[in-house]
């Protein structure tokens, strides 16, 4: 069965969701669903989700350009040392440094010298990778699931109350006393497998990634920053995976065209480039607790909801 067609205005409004609710901690494909279906009394579907994030995802790749380029060209450059010029001696990893460690200077942020920086730039390219596994195998294995079950609005609904309670858990208990320059493999290992989480639609990506990182300590601008980087290879392999599926679209649920899949996309990659500045502003100053009760509020409202009948949760 084929479903209706999504409308231009239809669009654009999911556009501006998708931009404004990816990078805070409260599910962009929580509120791509949730917004859909009491409002235009259908499901977006997952594949319109997945390649409108490659606009956020590009607001990303925009707004830390700098960083990434510093840390891809330090990556391939001290790998190919590595490699051309191998240590005489070899070092048991778990007795390696993460990284040399800057001189802490009074009132002052850390700094790094050239070589500590691209080491750390190094160690951070490798924990990306090695972080991405765990959701590349997950999210090839569960798709099915992803585009069904997992976007039942109960479980939604229910994810969006449960993971607020993590999140603020992740605030109480978390020392936030690590800087970036502490990131360990342990940590990359820890924020990946977390990032699995986020394959149920009301877990939120960044609010999965960034809570765990508080759990090991990090200040919560450093789990906020490596939540961003981390997100890039599994959301733009998410999306361009999905393209075939959106623009050809075959099944039930409101069917976007491409002229509208592209506009949504730049909407969200305008939207979503302010987000990101925002945010990171915020969580200098502020917890994620502010994400909580708005989280279960919105849990609980849809909860009543799909009990009065008036929103249907498939």
């Amino acid at each position: 069965m084929v479903g209706e067609s999504m409308t231009w205005v239809q669009a654009l409004i999911l556009g501006l969701v998708q931009g404004l609710t990816e990078f805070l901690p409260i599910s962009s494909s929580a509120h791509l669903r949730i917004v859909s279906a009491v409002f235009f009394g259908d499901d977006a579907g997952a594949s319109f989700t997945a390649v409108t994030q490659l606009g956020t995802e590009a607001a990303v790749l925009v707004y830390f350009a700098k960083d990434i380029w510093r840390i891809v060209r330090a990556w391939f450059s001290t790998l190919v040392r590595k490699v051309s010029r191998p240590a005489r001696q070899t070092v048991p990893l778990t007795d390696q440094v993460t990284t040399k460690l800057p001189v802490m200077r009074p009132g002052e942020p850390p700094l790094l010298d050239e070589d500590a920086q691209r080491e750390l730039d190094y160690r951070i390219g490798w924990y990306v990778i090695i972080a991405t596994i765990p959701i590349g195998l997950l999210g090839f294995l569960l798709k099915d699931q992803i585009r069904t079950g997992a976007r039942n609005l109960w479980l939604v609904s229910f994810m969006l109350i449960a993971f607020a309670l993590v999140i603020a858990a992740g605030e109480y208990y978390g020392r936030k006393i690590r800087p970036i320059e502490q990131l360990t493999t342990r940590d990359g290992l820890v924020m990946g497998f977390a990032q699995c989480l986020a394959l149920i639609p009301g877990v939120s990506r960044s609010g999965a990634t960034a809570t765990a990182g508080l759990f090991l300590g990090l200040e919560r601008e450093a789990a906020v920053r490596f939540s961003f980087l981390l997100a890039i290879p599994a959301v733009t392999a998410s999306g361009l995976f999905s393209l075939p599926d959106a623009f050809e679209p075959a099944g039930e649920g409101l069917n976007a065209s491409g002229p509208q899949l592209l506009v949504a996309t730049i909407v969200a990659f305008g939207v979503g480039y302010a987000s990101v500045a925002w945010l990171l502003k915020f969580v200098a100053k502020h917890s994620l607790d502010w994400f909580v009760g708005y989280r279960i509020v919105l849990g609980l409202t849809m909860m009543g909801l799909l009990a009065g009948g008036v929103v249907s949760a498939t």
